[in-house]
């Protein structure tokens, strides 16, 4: 179990537009199917299913994407 500091942490990364998963995993060692399902369990689920609409294709939430249009 996630303290609360430490969960508020991961998902205010989760929400940040300039932070990607792959970032996220260096900071917390969480995965981005970690972080999904960490966010799918804390947050409401139409908020759920609006931070899933904005990542979801998002250069800047995949660096492997982002890497390529630099």
């Amino acid at each position: 179990m996630l303290n609360e500091k430490y969960l508020n942490k991961v998902i205010d990364f989760a929400w940040a537009d300039e932070i990607s998963f792959d970032s996220i995993k260096e900071q917390t060692g969480l995965n981005e199917k970690q972080v999904i399902k960490l966010m799918r369990s804390n947050l409401k689920p139409r908020s759920f299913k609006l931070w899933r609409e904005r990542v979801s294709g998002r250069k800047s939430k995949h660096s492997k994407i982002s890497n390529i249009y630099r």
